[in-house]
């Protein structure tokens, strides 16, 4: 079943735990939505409602939507026939103002503190559709650098993020490995084959992400291959 069948029987089922994606869930239900613990299915339906809202908040950051900014969007996140009237209708009930991502980005924040590299997907998901247009604007930058904060990740992982999507900040290829520059060249090997295995499509779905969102695995691969590769060359491997 795709995620967006699940959406009305989270919201029907109180189960999403509140907060303004339980908010967003009531109102896509026509009802409210108690505050529970949610179980991984809930997690799945937040962590799309999460990106639906984050994404279209985002898209205001710089004070010009674009139908580019929405058509990459679909791009991760696959809409299945017979569920883009509920897709579009979040997406511009978010779309409305810039105002309230802090609250999204913090919910989810809690309730995947215990998963950072699904957070950093879903960064790097963002990251697509703000330069959909081409480039990133500052507006945007700060946005997604706050995004990042309530996520709790490092700034080695925003700033990776960042100059892959040609922002100006400074990469850190061993950052992106999660290695420090002092490992042995076997160490290196072995970290990057290790970053190729967490990146896998199935490693991503494994780690809570629905099937639909897949499309940021294949640009965070090619990135940790830049990476490799670039470390290969300072070092003449």
């Amino acid at each position: 079943m795709s995620i967006w069948g699940k959406v009305g029987g989270a919201a029907a089922g109180f189960l999403i735990g509140g907060g303004p994606i339980g908010a967003a869930l009531g109102a896509l239900a026509g009802h409210a939505v108690f505050d529970r613990e949610p179980g991984e299915n809930e997690k799945q339906v937040a962590f799309t409602i999460g990106v639906t809202a984050l994404a279209a908040k985002m898209a205001r950051a710089d004070g010009a939507a674009t139908e580019q900014e929405f058509s990459a969007f679909k791009k991760i996140v696959h809409i299945e026939p017979g569920f883009e009237a509920d897709v579009r209708r979040v997406y511009l009930m978010a779309h409305e103002t810039v105002a309230g991502y802090e609250g999204y980005a913090s919910q989810l924040g809690r309730l995947f503190r215990d998963k950072p590299g699904l957070l950093e997907d879903l960064l790097d998901a963002l990251f697509f559709v703000a330069s959909a247009d081409g480039q990133l604007h500052d507006a945007e930058l700060e946005y997604l650098r706050e995004v990042a904060r309530r996520f709790g990740l490092s700034d080695a992982a925003f700033n990776n993020l960042c100059a892959s999507y040609g922002g100006p900040c400074e990469p850190d290829p061993y950052a992106l490995l999660n290695i420090d520059a002092s490992a042995t060249n076997d160490e290196v090997r072995k970290a990057y084959l290790q970053a190729v295995r967490e990146n896998h499509p199935d490693r991503m779905i494994a780690r809570g992400a629905p099937e639909e969102f897949l499309a940021v695995a294949t640009e965070k691969l090619a990135r940790v291959n830049i990476a490799y590769d670039a470390i290969r060359k300072d070092r003449g491997l």
